[in-house]
């Protein structure tokens, strides 16, 4: 089984959208049971909150249902996920800085490191928190790349 985890700041807006886009995708390849997916932030912001309305929003309007609940990365995730896929850079730094061995560095990678044009890869995606729907889209369309490109690194790695 792939346990993989999304990270983005307060687990309201990007890293519960990867976590639902990623789950709708498993579940539609029936493949579910090899997979275990999650999301947390690395920051204590909104802990048991519902997805910010504006993601929810978004979402649906895309085929989505969120219902996850807010949670904050802790040191345990290390152990409990094999691939831990963070939003953006300064998160990423956040949750490096957590890490207590190689192991666990090599579980960290950015989320567009699996966007297809390699151009993207290394750069953030965007926080669409203080901006207008347009954003939400906009960070819908690149996780659902992402989330492609992910799922379908994955079952190659699981068909091997």
């Amino acid at each position: 089984m792939k346990k993989i985890l999304f990270v983005c700041l307060g687990n309201i807006c990007r890293s519960p959208l990867a976590e639902g886009l990623m789950t709708n995708k498993i579940v539609k390849l029936g493949v579910e049971e090899q997979f275990k997916i999650d999301s947390c932030g690395t920051a204590d912001y909104h802990i048991g909150e519902l997805p910010d309305e504006r993601t929810s929003e978004n979402a649906n309007k895309n085929g989505l249902e969120l219902k996850q609940r807010a949670r904050q990365f802790e040191a345990a995730d290390f152990n409990r996920f094999d691939h831990i896929l963070v939003m953006d850079n300064a998160n990423k730094m956040r949750i490096i800085g957590q890490a207590t061995s190689e192991e666990h560095l090599h579980k960290v990678q950015l989320m567009r490191d699996f966007e297809t044009d390699s151009s993207l890869h290394g750069t953030d995606v965007p926080d669409p928190y203080y901006g207008g729907n347009e954003g939400f889209q906009n960070v819908f369309n690149i996780l659902d790349r992402c989330t492609d490109n992910l799922l379908n690194y994955h079952l190659q790695a699981i068909e091997n």
